[in-house]
C-alpha cells in the first residue's frame, strides 16, 4: 500500500486544506495561553501547522512500519507512543528553528515561546493522536474498499458461471435425434442428409462459439434459430411450420445470446413431438420506446397425452433474464386451449 495522501493530487489538496483550518486554532491557542499577543500567536500558529504536516506525511512510513502483520498489540502500542514522543520532540525543535530564524534573540518571541512550551507539547501529543487515527481510519476505508471490490469481482464471477452454466443446458436430444435423423436419410435421401448436416454444423458452430455472455443482435439469433427449426422441419416434416411477424427497426436490438433457444425447444418438444397434426411456430418481434417485446407461440393438440415436463428450459430463460437485466425484463408464459405463448419484455439496449 502506497502513501494515501501522496497517491493523489486530490488527497494532497485536501491534506493541506485540512492543516491550513488548524492553523488558526492552534494560533488561538497560544494566544489565550500568552494573554493575548495575536502576531506572534498568528505567525508562530501557520508556521507550525506546515511544519508538522510535513512531518505527518513522513510519519506514514514509521507507521505502516509498526503495524505490519507479525506486531503483538502492546510492541505496537509502545511503538506508536514512542511515534509521537519523536513527531512532538522534533517539531518542536523545528518549530524552535524556523522561527528563530523571523524572530531575533531577546525579542519577545523567546519570552512567548517559553511561555506556552506547555501548551505546544500538549497540542503536538494531541495532533499526532489525531495523525495516527487519521491512518488508522484510512487502512480501515481502503480495506473495506478493496473487500468490496473482491466481493463485486466473486459475484461477477459467481454471476458470469451461472450464466454459462445456464447457457449450455440446451437439450443434448436434439443434437441425438438430429443424427439418428441424418443416418436415416443417408440411405432413402442423401442430399437431404448432406443438406441436414451442413446445416447441424451451422448451428452447433454458432452454439459453441458463443462463450461469453456478449450479447448480439437479434437478427443473428434469429438466424441460428432458423437453423434449428430447418433441422427440425427434416425430421418432423410437413408436421412443422414456421411464422415470423418481424418489425424491421427491431432487428439490430442486441439480446444474450442462445437466449430464445429454449423456446423453440419446448415449442418443439410439447407441441409438434406430441401432436398428430400440424403445428405452427410463430415468432413475433415489435418494439416499443425503450422496450423489445419478443413473442413465441405454437399451437398443441389439446386431446394428447402430455408428458409434464420438469420447466428447465423456461425457468433457465427467465433466471438469465433477472441475471443480465435484473428487473428491467419480464417474461410471461400463457396457456390457453390449444395455443402456449411465451412472451419477453426487453430493454432495447444491455447496460
Amino acid at each position: 500500500m502506497g502513501h494515501p495522501v501522496l497517491e493523489s493530487r486530490n488527497h494532497l489538496f485536501t491534506w493541506w486544506v485540512v492543516w491550513i483550518l488548524l492553523a488558526p486554532g492552534h494560533a488561538l491557542l497560544l494566544y489565550y495561553a500568552y494573554g493575548g499577543e495575536s502576531t506572534l500567536s498568528i505567525a508562530d500558529g501557520f508556521i507550525s501547522m506546515i511544519i508538522y504536516s510535513s512531518l505527518a506525511l513522513a510519519a506514514w512510513f514509521p507507521f505502516k512500519y509498526f503495524n505490519r502483520v507479525g506486531k503483538t498489540t502492546p510492541t505496537l502500542i509502545i511503538n506508536l507512543i514512542a511515534l509521537s514522543v519523536a513527531m512532538t520532540g522534533l517539531w518542536l525543535g523545528l518549530s524552535r528553528m524556523v522561527t528563530g530564524a523571523f524572530f531575533p534573540e531577546g525579542s519577545l518571541y523567546e519570552t512567548f515561546w517559553t511561555a506556552t512550551i506547555s501548551y505546544r507539547i500538549s497540542s503536538g501529543i494531541f495532533i499526532c493522536c489525531l495523525v495516527i487515527l487519521s491512518y488508522y481510519l484510512i487502512i480501515s476505508y481502503k480495506n473495506l474498499s478493496e473487500k468490496k471490490l473482491d466481493e463485486a469481482r466473486l459475484e461477477n464471477l459467481l454471476r458470469e458461471t451461472e450464466l454459462r452454466m445456464l447457457r449450455t443446458q440446451i437439450n443434448p436430444h436434439f443434437l441425438f435425434n438430429s443424427l439418428n435423423s441424418v443416418s436415416a436419410l443417408t440411405i432413402t435421401n442423401p442430399d437431404q442428409a448432406r443438406e441436414m448436416v451442413i446445416r447441424l454444423s451451422d448451428f452447433m458452430r454458432y452454439s459453441l462459439s458463443r462463450k461469453d455472455e456478449q450479447p448480439v443482435p437479434i437478427r443473428q439469433e434469429l438466424e441460428n434459430l432458423r437453423l434449428y427449426l430447418e433441422i427440425e422441419k427434416t425430421r418432423f416434416g410437413s408436421r412443422l411450420k414456421t411464422e415470423e411477424i418481424i418489425s424491421e427497426e427491431c432487428l439490430g436490438i442486441k439480446i444474450p445470446s442462445l437466449l430464445l433457444q429454449p423456446l423453440y425447444e419446448n415449442a418443439v418438444k410439447y407441441g409438434v413431438h406430441e401432436s398428430t397434426g400440424t403445428v405452427t411456430i410463430t415468432t413475433s418481434l415489435k418494439c416499443n420506446g425503450e422496450f423489445a417485446e419478443i413473442s413465441v407461440s405454437n399451437n398443441f393438440d389439446p386431446e394428447a397425452i402430455h408428458r409434464a415436463g420438469t420447466g428447465t428450459g423456461l425457468n433457465n430463460v427467465r433466471r438469465r433474464l433477472e441475471l443480465v437485466y435484473g428487473r428491467k425484463a419480464s417474461m410471461k408464459a400463457e396457456k390457453t386451449e390449444g395455443s402456449f405463448t411465451v412472451n419477453l419484455i426487453l430493454p432495447a439496449t444491455i447496460d
